[in-house]
């Protein structure tokens, strides 16, 4: 979500010829397409890099000549998406009825008078083998736009996933769990909405010991940084607004040191909100617990504006993003239109993916041209504290290119730049965001009860399922440039092919 740097040539070159107001934007980017008299000149080659998934490149480790290799790659799928469970390390863990049934309506009391309630007769629970289809459409031929086909011939292979849900039957005793919520990286719409849901659903299950981990997780190692206690009624209304209540940071202690302090203060739930980096963060701490023999179910809830997640449909807080954006977009539109020689320029969030600025672009019908970060980058050495690569600002780049462009044809150029970054990360979640972190609240703590650990859940054709982790935080999820959404993009700009 940090600044990223596309170079346009030697030098951004645009063209000579054009007859109305140019307007531009994305960082991620939106931008136009200039004219003014004199001769045409065509834009110069921006190299598309397509990235394809682990699901939709041929993979050279099967042997496509073998009769048996479909079989054989569904149970390495099969495999390869199998969430752990505790029972993976205690093999004799016991299991108990259920404290969650919504005819219960009521938080479970302490003293479970007559054992843990259990009611057979509510079918709101999901069984262990349901799943869910992780593709959904046949392609016939990997030319098909946005085709991902396992072998040349693309043929059609199920790939199921696990649903997401209330068990019937809980691997925790609602009183002896102590649950932490930790939040990392940068601020996103709807981080409070997950930790309200997160809490809310605990207490329904029984859990009396809840706590939040403050700014991210130096929470566990920072003396100054204490726990902070939470409850339904702490938590209400933080949905209301925007940030998180918790505080958010960067980088922090070694995975050892974290699970140190876990043991210290008895958490043997932690549910973790953030992006790739925290993901493997939380990944090696269920790794560390389970090396050490540790009962804690520890559970993602992907945290990205950029929608760049593997498998999901999107992440919660995009939307959101999308729709913010749109404020900006217009009143570049509006200044670029009421200046004299006016250019707008407004640059979006997407460190290495273009979602929100090809979204925000079909959303607007006013942009001239969307320039994404999968078309070029510029790379550098430096590293932030979550160990993203940090990139040049592509905003400012080309708002200084452009200037000197048309000032160089003696033609200077009104070019209003506009960033809302900050603006949007930090607003409350709209209507459709406050819903994904509702359902995506539950479900992990679903997921930590029916003892699953080192899974994120998330939303998959429509359904909310459970992936292992290392399957989401492989690579960033980007835009395909042969996908039919990029293509509808193109086709509402009316950009030209950067050739």
């Amino acid at each position: 979500m940090d600044s990223l740097s596309p170079v346009i040539g030697q030098r951004l070159t645009l063209p000579a010829r054009a007859s109305a107001t140019p307007r531009l934007c994305d960082r991620s980017f939106l931008f136009r397409s200039i004219i003014i008299g004199g001769a045409s000149r065509k834009f110069p080659r921006i190299r598309v890099k397509a990235v394809t998934n682990k699901l939709g490149s041929y993979s050279s480790s099967i042997d496509f000549s073998d009769p048996d290799w479909k079989s054989k790659y569904q149970k390495d799928f099969e495999a390869r998406f199998n969430i752990p469970h505790l029972t993976d390390v205690f093999p004799n863990a016991v299991s108990y009825p259920s404290t969650f049934c919504l005819k219960m309506r009521t938080p479970v009391t302490e003293e479970f008078a007559g054992g843990y309630p259990s009611d057979e007769a509510w079918h709101g629970y999901i069984n262990n083998n349901d799943r869910v289809l992780l593709k959904v459409i046949h392609f016939s031929s990997p030319t098909s736009a946005g085709a991902e086909c396992i072998d040349p011939g693309c043929t059609w292979v199920e790939q199921w996933v696990h649903r997401a849900g209330p068990r019937e039957k809980i691997y925790f005793k609602p009183e002896e769990v102590k649950a932490a919520i930790v939040t990392c990286g940068g601020l996103c719409p709807g981080l409070n909405d997950v930790i309200r849901q997160v809490v809310i659903t605990l207490e329904i299950y029984g859990v009396k010991k809840i706590v939040g981990i403050p700014f991210g997780y130096r929470g566990f190692s920072d003396q100054d940084l204490a726990e902070m206690p939470l409850s339904r009624k702490v938590v209400q209304n933080v949905h209301l607004s925007g940030g998180s209540l918790l505080g958010v940071s960067r980088g922090g202690p070694t995975v050892s040191e974290i699970v140190d302090r876990m043991e210290d203060r008895g958490i043997n739930m932690l549910f973790v909100l953030g992006g790739n980096g925290t993901h493997a963060g939380a990944n090696a701490i269920h790794d560390e617990c389970r090396r050490r023999k540790m009962k804690v179910a520890v559970v993602g809830v992907p945290k990205t504006i950029d929608n760049d997640i593997m498998l999901m449909d999107k992440t919660f807080g995009f939307d959101t993003a999308v729709e913010e954006a749109q404020r900006a977009i217009n009143s570049a539109y509006i200044e670029a239109h009421s200046a004299y020689r006016g250019i707008g320029v407004v640059k979006l969030m997407g460190r290495s993916s273009g979602f929100i600025a090809m979204q925000a672009s079909l959303a607007s019908g006013q942009i001239d041209i969307c320039l994404i970060p999968e078309n070029h980058l510029e790379k550098t050495n430096a590293k932030d504290a979550s160990g993203n690569i940090v990139l040049g600002d592509i905003g400012v780049h080309i708002q200084q290119e452009i200037k000197k462009y048309f000032k160089e044809m003696g033609a200077p150029a009104d070019v209003k730049y506009i960033d809302p970054t900050y603006m949007i990360r930090a607003c409350r979640a709209n209507a459709s965001d406050g819903i994904l972190c509702t359902v995506l609240g539950q479900n992990a703590v679903h997921g930590a009860f029916a003892g699953y650990s080192g899974i994120t859940v998330g939303i998959c054709n429509t359904h909310y399922v459970y992936f292992p982790i290392p399957e989401v935080i492989s690579q960033p999820r980007t835009v395909d440039p042969n996908s039919r959404m990029w293509h509808r993009c193109l086709t509402s700009t009316g950009q030209p092919d950067f050739l």
